[in-house]
């Protein structure tokens, strides 16, 4: 009874985490992670682990998570014609690279250095949600491919460390460039897999040998919130792809603004105080 009474509110909470995050990752092409990473994070925070290691564990179970969440999804959103194939081509060298990159060198930041770097990307992409900065920085670019290859090594990198599937970034980029919105959920989808697969898999080396990581990990990758929450958000990612085809997305868009400024704000007291 004292094992149910202590793990089963962190397991609900990691199996809506998965919920939620399956959802957005099909509605907004974000892979998910933006919600699963904090989600993780405060559950390993309640189970007393250390500060300087559990946020690593967070952001590479969530790039694990995305290879599901995003295969499900990116295959939905193929289904419907709604993934550029030229457009991922083009990304995805740069993109596998960076995020190899990113997830091999994550041992070189302290936890805190990644809630801060979580907290600030997700600021920005709540005001680029509400306010097109993304599309007054690159939008009157012009549209070379060196200018795309710079840009899928920078969400790459970033990515990797924040442990979402760079939907958030790659999806208003697109949208800059001048690709229809659904087009450009759709081929952030895929851009999410490319993201998390060789970020994982740097997740996974860097991790190996760390001390006080979660039980049953395997380097970052924390196996039981990997199954638990992927569980979930897999089969809830396609839902979350068909709804984006027929629901109008400002209200949601708004809401998810106000949870990405909490989290943002929240990770920050952390890291600072």
């Amino acid at each position: 009874m004292q094992f149910i009474s202590q793990f089963l509110p962190l397991i609900l909470g990691l199996l809506f985490a998965g919920l939620c995050g399956g959802l957005i990752a099909g509605l907004l092409g974000v892979g998910g992670g933006i919600i699963m990473v904090p989600a993780m994070a405060l559950a390993f925070q309640l189970l007393g682990y250390d500060a300087a290691v559990y946020q690593h564990v967070a952001v590479g179970t969530s790039l694990a998570i995305i290879i599901m969440t995003g295969s499900s999804s990116a295959l939905a959103h193929y289904r419907r014609g709604a993934v550029m194939m030229d457009i991922i081509k083009l990304w995805a060298p740069f993109i596998i690279l960076s995020s190899f990159l990113g997830g091999l060198s994550a041992r070189l930041y302290s936890g805190d250095s990644l809630r801060i770097i979580f907290a600030i990307i997700a600021l920005f992409v709540a005001l680029n949600i509400l306010l097109p900065i993304q599309e007054k920085l690159i939008g009157k670019l012009d549209q070379s491919n060196l200018t795309h290859r710079i840009i899928a090594f920078i969400v790459g990198y970033v990515s990797a460390l924040m442990g979402i599937g760079g939907g958030s970034l790659s999806v208003p980029s697109l949208v800059a460039f001048g690709h229809n919105i659904h087009k450009a959920v759709g081929t952030g989808a895929l851009i999410g897999v490319l993201i998390a697969i060789p970020a994982t898999l740097g997740f996974i080396i860097s991790g190996i040998g760390v001390a006080g990581r979660p039980f049953y990990s395997i380097g970052y990758v924390n196996l039981p919130s990997l199954f638990l929450i992927g569980l979930v958000a897999s089969f809830f990612a396609p839902i979350g792809a068909k709804l984006a085809h027929n629901l109008e997305q400002n209200l949601l868009k708004r809401i998810f603004v106000i949870f990405l400024l909490i989290v943002a704000l929240r990770m920050l007291y952390q890291a600072l105080i």
